[in-house]
């Protein structure tokens, strides 16, 4: 009798799988090699180091004379007065600049003729011109007086004591200043979507509100890299007030070299105090203009050179 053994056939013997196949080996990235680049670089950094060393060893500039004078009192006072007229003008020219700009954008075409004069007037005129202008205006004006218009004068004051040559330099740079300053403040707030004004007025925000939470921060992007330009430009447009004799920095190196005829290091002192003080003054604005571009991309802000350089040293000492 046949057993099940015997009538079923025998299972087919399982084979061995077949092992994996080696992975292959990933593609490395190699970047372009640019050449071209490095050759640029290396010529520039060369003529570079040839412009630097000629600088430091040329016994022409004197640099002992420099280091003499770099902190004389002379020197201080004139840096002094001259960051002085810089804060003065300028915060002055903003805040006219400011009314000036609200009269530009007004409704009223009387206000609109005459702020666009003013802006026309001292944007298409030298700064040395008005300075100079400014400086004789006792020539048109020989005395200034409070009264009744055209009746009798209460107060008179003449205009040689009244206005002397630091005064006139504030004036004047004062009023230029207001100028620019109302064109950067314009620019700014038109700058700003008008599509958020709308919809602020939909939820009943008040004016008040809208400006101080929308517009001014959004504004502020446009105005603070200009008004740092401005800045900086309005520091070293201070020396024209040395043809007034106002004792700034470059009119106290002026009086030293017309005495001891030492020109160029004079003139260096005053070069490396500008640079200073410029150097100083950007990386403000940098710190200004990081603080209102808060919320303006969706990747954050970058890092600033002092994270970065603390990044770099933490990667290096862990490795």
């Amino acid at each position: 009798m046949a057993t099940p053994q015997d009538v079923l056939p025998a299972p087919a013997r399982s084979e061995s799988p077949a092992p994996p196949p080696a992975p292959e080996p990933e593609a490395r990235i190699v970047a372009r090699r640019k050449p071209g680049q490095w050759a640029a670089a290396a010529v520039a950094l060369l003529l570079a180091a040839m412009a630097v060393n000629s600088v430091i060893r040329n016994k022409a500039f004197q640099w002992s004379v420099v280091a003499d004078w770099f902190t004389a009192r002379s020197v201080l006072s004139g840096l002094t007065l001259t960051l002085w007229l810089t804060g003065v003008t300028l915060a002055l020219g903003f805040v006219l600049g400011t009314v000036l700009a609200t009269m530009r954008m007004s409704a009223n075409p009387v206000l609109r003729t005459l702020s666009w004069g003013y802006i026309w007037i001292f944007r298409s005129t030298p700064p040395l011109v008005q300075l100079l202008f400014f400086f004789n205006i006792g020539a048109l004006y020989p005395t200034l007086g409070l009264g009744i218009p055209f009746g009798p004068e209460f107060v008179t004051v003449k205009t040689v004591n009244l206005i002397g040559p630091t005064l006139t330099a504030v004036i004047g740079l004062t009023l230029l200043e207001t100028a620019y300053a109302a064109e950067v403040i314009r620019g700014g707030i038109l700058s700003v979507d008008r599509g958020q004004l709308e919809a602020a007025a939909a939820l009943g925000l008040g004016r008040r509100r809208v400006l101080r939470r929308i517009v001014v921060p959004q504004a502020m992007r446009s105005i603070v890299p200009t008004a740092g330009n401005m800045l900086i430009g309005a520091l070293k447009g201070t020396s024209i007030v040395s043809v007034l004799a106002v004792s700034d920095l470059l009119y106290s190196v002026q009086l030293v070299y017309l005495q001891s005829y030492r020109v160029v290091p004079m003139l260096m002192v005053a070069t490396i105090w500008y640079l200073v003080v410029t150097t100083l003054l950007s990386i403000g604005q940098y710190y200004v203009e990081r603080h209102y571009a808060r919320g303006a991309t969706r990747d954050g802000l970058p890092p600033t050179p002092l994270q970065r350089a603390r990044a770099a040293f933490v990667k290096v000492v862990r490795a």
